[in-house]
């Protein structure tokens, strides 16, 4: 009987050490992702979409969109950056609502460190766009132009302090012009005003300029990246022309500021096994839009990030 206690005891000594280690050790995830979309339905999830809808077969629970757009994806980063650091809520975007909202208006009160970043997954481009009928067919001609006609040419962006418009403001800085800036509140009035006459030129994501440019009535001049893009690739980046400017966009997903290493890892892995097994749908996916897979693991999105948060810095100052 005493051995027989002796065992019971052993035993229940061995659980009591083992269910907390159990729960410890509690695979991540449990239950289903949110990823707040901090815009309207458009650039950020046509560019996000065809990676997150595959992930919930690596993660083993769904990964659903919820879409928060406002104060130029201000609210919906904004409500990411003060949820729980567990890597159930993350937030899918560009540069634009983590790294340009913050420093462009003083009422938003997060900022860039508020975030984890966890992948990159997709390249969307962006671009110097005018119409067929302009005077300008290169970048080279606008540039001309607009030195020998100071603040004559007008140009639009989907809206005031937007990514699209600092980068055409800090490319005209960069060498040494003056544009005036007619904003639009998105893409699509801002290409549909180009369209009309209303603005001479416009800088742009490509998807809502595509099928323009594709039916001839759009002449795309450069793009901002480092690279060509695969579904352009006769247009030049601004580099190639000799103006020191490049910014990729790349779309990607962070988690808020204190989210576990192994959390963001188990996210970004899966991110890469669905790149790995379906790589080649989510490019036709992409191309689409214009667009190409660009990922990137947490320590290269961030570092990335940061570069951004430098150049916009500049280029809002320079703006006053």
């Amino acid at each position: 009987m005493k051995l027989k206690w002796i065992a019971a005891l052993g035993a229940a000594a061995v659980t009591a050490v083992a269910v907390p280690g159990a729960h410890a050790a509690e695979a991540f995830p449990t239950k289903p992702l949110q990823v707040v979309i901090p815009f309207q339905p458009g650039d950020t999830d046509n560019m996000l979409r065809p990676f997150l809808e595959r992930m919930n077969e690596f993660l083993k629970h769904p990964v659903v969109l919820n879409y928060r757009p406002g104060a130029g994806g201000g609210i919906g980063a904004g409500s990411v950056a003060t949820s729980a650091p567990d890597g159930y809520t993350l937030v899918g975007t560009s540069p634009g609502s983590i790294v340009v909202v913050p420093l462009a208006n003083p009422d938003i009160k997060y900022s860039p460190d508020d975030f984890t970043p966890v992948a990159s997954l997709a390249e969307g481009g962006l671009m110097l766009v005018a119409p067929s009928s302009s005077r300008w067919k290169t970048l080279t001609d606008l540039v001309d132009y607009s030195k020998q006609n100071p603040d004559k040419v007008t140009f639009t962006s989907s809206g005031a302090m937007g990514i699209t418009h600092l980068l055409a403001e800090a490319f005209a800085n960069t060498v040494g012009v003056q544009w005036r800036h007619i904003p639009y509140k998105g893409s699509a009035p801002a290409i549909t005003a180009l369209l009309g006459g209303h603005v001479d030129m416009a800088s742009t994501a490509i998807a809502p300029a595509q099928a323009h440019i594709q039916a001839g009535t759009l002449v795309p001049l450069a793009v901002f990246g480092e690279t060509r893009l695969k579904a352009y690739p006769d247009v030049p980046t601004l580099k190639e022309l000799g103006y020191d400017i490049g910014s990729p966009t790349y779309y990607g997903i962070s988690a808020p500021a204190g989210t576990p290493p192994e959390v963001v890892n188990t996210i970004y892995e899966a991110a890469e096994k669905v790149v790995e097994k379906y790589g080649d749908d989510i490019a036709k996916n992409l191309a689409v839009f214009g667009a190409q897979i660009k990922l990137l693991n947490p320590a290269d999105y961030k570092a990335y990030l940061a570069d951004q948060r430098s150049l916009f810095a500049e280029a809002i100052k320079s703006l006053n």
